[in-house]
């Protein structure tokens, strides 16, 4: 039997929060991570997964506002989630990063919200195919879990058989 290390990565949802909420979310212990944006979508309607970003150099309250959720039609119905990573015990610096990384990857490739248009169409990074994320709590629109073995591209081209019994 043919097996694969497996990375979990763990992500623990917190929300929603309104745009407003942001400055509270400056924790420089803690908040860093992944988040989700939902909202007003013309095409797909409301209240719909518009966008996953990373929080990786700076807090959720500093970057979120960075991309101008404001200047929406309908911000004040803008509902934001924030994805921390957790685990045994936290991962050095860059190690952490890279997990973030891989997560926001990953999670955009397979939910294809419509504001990562860039990010939906491959995926960057091999490792990803080793990454497995369990998503908890407030999870909203996402899968609870997100294989990248079942994405990645290298399975798709690798020959198998069907089984057949002898």
């Amino acid at each position: 039997m043919e097996t694969t290390k497996t990375h979990v990565i763990q992500i623990d949802w917190d929300g929603p929060y309104k745009i407003t909420e942001l400055p509270q979310l400056t924790d420089s212990i803690s908040d860093y991570g992944v988040y989700q944006i939902y909202g007003y979508h013309p095409v797909y309607g409301n209240d719909v997964l518009l966008y996953i970003g990373k929080a990786d150099h700076q807090t959720f309250g500093k970057r979120i506002p960075r991309e101008n959720w404001w200047d929406t039609n309908d911000s004040n119905n803008t509902k934001i989630y924030a994805g921390r990573l957790r685990g045994p015990q936290t991962p050095n610096q860059l190690e952490w990063s890279l997990e973030i990384d891989l997560a926001e990857q990953l999670l955009i490739y397979v939910h294809k919200p419509a504001y990562n248009a860039r990010s939906v169409s491959s995926l960057r990074n091999s490792k990803v195919q080793n990454i497995h994320i369990l998503n908890w709590s407030n999870y909203r629109s996402l899968l609870p879990e997100v294989s990248g073995l079942r994405w990645a591209k290298e399975l798709y081209n690798q020959e198998h058989d069907v089984y057949k019994w002898m």
